[in-house]
């Protein structure tokens, strides 16, 4: 019989996608074959972030679980950023955890798997020209990597120590592994990176120097490739050949993710984002001009530490003039190893309450009036979840979630569809073509 795996991914699409290539790698090396059924698995493995609430008490918690829940003999391994981050300690607080794996050591899973109380967490390893045997969860959509680490300095965030310095994936890997996965069905790919925009500043051998717009036009010479999307560009590198790319390539997906963080320079500078409020919104006005149908989804942290009602204002400020179609938000919290995890300046956490909530709803007044204006129109969706209660949902051109009425026989397909009705995640429609 197989030997089962048990995967559960918290965090990022890289996240996502490091737990891909260990499956395939697993699965063509070691004979495994993946289960949702954790105490019937051989081997459970926990891929972790650092970015999350209180993710060490989360990991051992769950830690626990596995523990009392997994069958006699099953392996239990912690892989991902709280595992660079925590090395060692997790196998002294937890000693049943067989082994420990950095976010930048994915390529050594099967060598892991044989070295008792392994412990595998080097953030300077390099894996950016390592060839993973080949597996997906979806054959709709190919998530690919085409950088790992972050040479950013920001002094809220921790990923830089656990996924070291950034070096840029060869264009030739990247663009044969999109041609694999278009070949098996694919016409979507989804570019990830900490900052992908900042693609070709590092190669770790001798490679021609090409940059992020260079790459997605040699992308789009793929032959049956019908759309590109990534994440995440960094505004200070949202240069003018970029957005020019960007709006002109039709097989880019025409949404962008613009992580503000906050709307207060003041504040920017003390997270050293190395850009200002007036550079943000210079950069939406000229994606504006360049591509008026673009949406444009972000980040933004509250109250962090020194932030004032002033700063909170610019904030609210920069919503009101850019009107995100998604922002993702969070009330500021330490981490460790960060710079900012020593700052004093500490705002009260009832300010801090409060202010997310202000924030979260103008965010809901203004996607209630966005929404609004989608009914009636038309949008070209590739279809790729199917649903409950006979239900297929996918996704436009520039991102807005779509369900209709239908099987699985739409899965993989384009449809133009006409929005019926209005939800504030996801719109209904119907199939007109």
């Amino acid at each position: 019989m197989s030997k089962k795996l048990f995967i559960e991914t918290l965090g990022c699409a890289m996240n996502s996608r490091d737990s891909e290539h260990m499956i395939a790698q697993l699965t063509e090396k070691e004979g495994y074959v993946t289960t949702d059924d954790m105490p019937s698995a051989d081997l459970i493995i926990i891929n972790t972030c650092s970015v999350r609430e209180k993710p060490v008490a989360k990991l051992f918690s769950e830690l626990g679980v596995f523990k009392k829940k997994k069958k006699d003999g099953a392996k239990i391994g912690v892989c991902g950023c709280t595992a660079s981050h925590l090395g060692e300690e997790i196998i002294k607080r937890a000693p049943y955890v067989s082994f420990v794996l950095g976010a930048r050591n994915v390529s050594k899973i099967t060598e892991v798997l044989h070295k008792p109380r392994a412990v595998e967490v080097d953030i300077n390893y390099d894996e950016s020209e390592f060839a993973f045997d080949d597996f997906r969860t979806s054959s709709y959509k190919a998530f690919i990597n085409i950088s790992i680490g972050c040479d950013k300095a920001c002094t809220y965030c921790i990923v830089p120590k656990t996924r070291g310095d950034e070096i840029s994936i060869p264009d030739e890997l990247i663009i044969r592994e999109a041609q694999k996965a278009v070949d098996a069905g694919a016409r979507e790919v989804f570019l990830l990176g900490q900052n992908v925009n900042n693609y070709g500043r590092r190669f770790s051998g001798d490679h021609e120097k090409v940059n992020f717009s260079e790459l997605l036009r040699r992308l789009s010479k793929i032959q049956n490739l019908e759309r590109i999307r990534f994440t995440s560009p960094h505004p200070f590198h949202m240069d003018d050949e970029f957005i020019e790319e960007f709006a002109s390539n039709p097989k880019i997906c025409k949404s962008m993710h613009m992580p503000l963080q906050s709307g207060s320079t003041k504040v920017l500078r003390e997270m050293k984002r190395g850009y200002s409020k007036e550079w943000f919104l210079d950069r939406v006005a000229k994606l504006r001009k360049e591509c008026p149908e673009v949406s444009i989804s972000t980040d933004i942290i509250v109250a962090f530490p020194g932030e004032s009602d002033e700063d909170f204002e610019d904030t609210l400020d920069v919503m009101k003039q850019v009107r995100f179609n998604q922002i993702f938000s969070f009330k500021y919290s330490p981490r460790p190893e960060t710079e900012a995890e020593h700052f004093t300046n500490v705002v009260d956490e009832d300010i801090a309450s409060a202010r997310l909530t202000t924030l979260q709803n103008l965010n809901t007044e203004i996607l209630d009036e966005i929404n609004a204006t989608s009914l009636g129109k038309t949008y070209r969706v590739y279809f790729e979840d199917l649903n409950r209660d006979y239900f297929v949902s996918g996704r436009s051109d520039n991102n807005i979630v779509v369900k209709v009425k239908g099987s699985d026989e739409l899965l993989g397909k384009f449809a133009d569809v006409k929005i019926t009705q209005i939800g504030r995640t996801i719109l209904t429609g119907e199939i007109v073509g």
